[in-house]
């Protein structure tokens, strides 16, 4: 994965010196984020982490995916508040399932918060479907949990909305 140019943003492989940025839009979109050590640890585990740039540099998007057995699995995947609802996680979700192909891997897997309803609706939207149910996965306020949905994204399925 190199830095491909897309109209006026481009993806890249995180790096290190991403971090620090990548961190500080995690706090700002999440309520329960993840900290900078766990996306270096991602990176230091050979995960790979894509950031999404607008030409002037900043950064729009990171997503990170970790492969398993023979599947994909998707992290984490943020847009920056400012930049949601323009096509960025769309964007992220394409170049997650460039990489996945690369790897000769049979599709995409994620968990999202039942109340995350603009990231179902996205993902839904790309072709995901809902395969299960973590009980109890996430963190929430007043030290309770809440559930994860599971999402698959499977090449058989591909392009059947025209999304990709």
């Amino acid at each position: 994965m190199s830095g491909v140019l897309l109209a006026d943003r481009y993806v890249s492989p995180m790096t290190e010196g991403d971090l620090d940025e990548v961190a500080a839009i995690e706090k700002l979109a999440y309520e329960f984020p993840w900290s900078r050590g766990n996306f270096a640890d991602s990176l230091r585990n050979g995960y790979f982490g894509i950031c999404l740039r607008h030409v002037t540099g900043a950064l729009i998007g990171y997503c990170v995916l970790m492969p398993v057995v023979d599947e994909m699995h998707l992290l984490n995947l943020c847009v920056a508040p400012a930049s949601q609802g323009a096509g960025a996680g769309l964007t992220l979700l394409r170049e997650a399932v460039r990489i996945t192909r690369a790897e000769k891997l049979d599709g995409l897997l994620l968990e999202v918060r039942p109340s995350n309803h603009r990231a179902i609706r996205l993902y839904e939207h790309f072709g995901f479907s809902s395969i299960g149910r973590r009980k109890n996965y996430y963190p929430a306020r007043h030290r309770s949990r809440e559930d994860a949905i599971v999402m698959r994204f499977s090449f058989a399925r591909e392009g059947a909305d025209g999304v990709l």
